[in-house]
């Protein structure tokens, strides 16, 4: 067995797994019982403390990213394709996935593996901020749901309606983000690709020199 002496950058380090984009490996930040947003230091690859939550939102699932994606032109592609538009970009982070578990997973820094089954086409001040939706492998209920559409529908709106309110200010005229797209699993799986496609013309050329 190969031993890992060093501890691997979370998104650069570790594998987006051999079987994506039918099972992907999931680096989680956050658990649905962290009342402080946390997310991973691109620099540094510790997860740091973002800013405690300002209002009542819980994040509803087990919440992190894919490594070795990036949301670039091609996922940004992809978003302008399904709204008409022309100005949507990348954000340029990894991408986002929500992982759904019957089990209680009391807290983040951990990797799993997790089977997308569809996603949210997310617009956040015209970026794409795709959040892939999947189940943990071989959660004993969750796992039986092959597509997004064999959810329930309270659960799928209860997603929705944490990442459409989490970053709104009471009394706002204008929400400062908007789901376009309730999408599939094939809808995931191409989105997937091409994140992964994006970190490899971002990254990738950097890396093979040693930058």
């Amino acid at each position: 067995m190969k031993v890992q002496l060093h501890k691997p950058h979370p998104w650069h380090g570790i594998s987006y797994g051999a079987k994506a984009p039918d099972i992907v490996t999931t680096y989680i930040e956050m658990v649905p019982d962290d009342h402080v947003k946390y997310e991973i230091d691109k620099e540094t690859g510790y997860r740091k403390v973002d800013r405690p939550q300002k209002f009542s939102n819980i994040i509803p699932a087990l919440y992190g990213f894919i490594p070795q994606t990036y949301c670039g032109e091609g996922v940004a592609e992809l978003a302008n394709k399904a709204t008409n538009r022309t100005n949507i970009k990348g954000d340029g982070d990894p991408l986002d996935i929500c992982v759904l578990t019957e089990r209680n997973i009391t807290s983040g820094d951990i990797i799993l593996e997790a089977i997308p089954i569809g996603g949210f086409r997310m617009i956040d001040k015209d970026e794409a901020d795709d959040k892939i939706i999947a189940v943990m492998a071989k959660d004993e209920i969750y796992s039986q749901w092959k597509d997004l559409n064999e959810c329930p529908e309270s659960l799928i709106n209860r997603l929705k309606h944490y990442f459409l309110t989490y970053k709104n200010i009471p009394g706002a005229e204008k929400a400062v983000v908007e789901i376009a797209e309730v999408y599939d699993k094939a809808k995931a799986h191409e989105v997937i690709l091409r994140s992964i496609d994006d970190y490899n013309k971002s990254f990738r050329t950097h890396m093979d020199l040693g930058m």
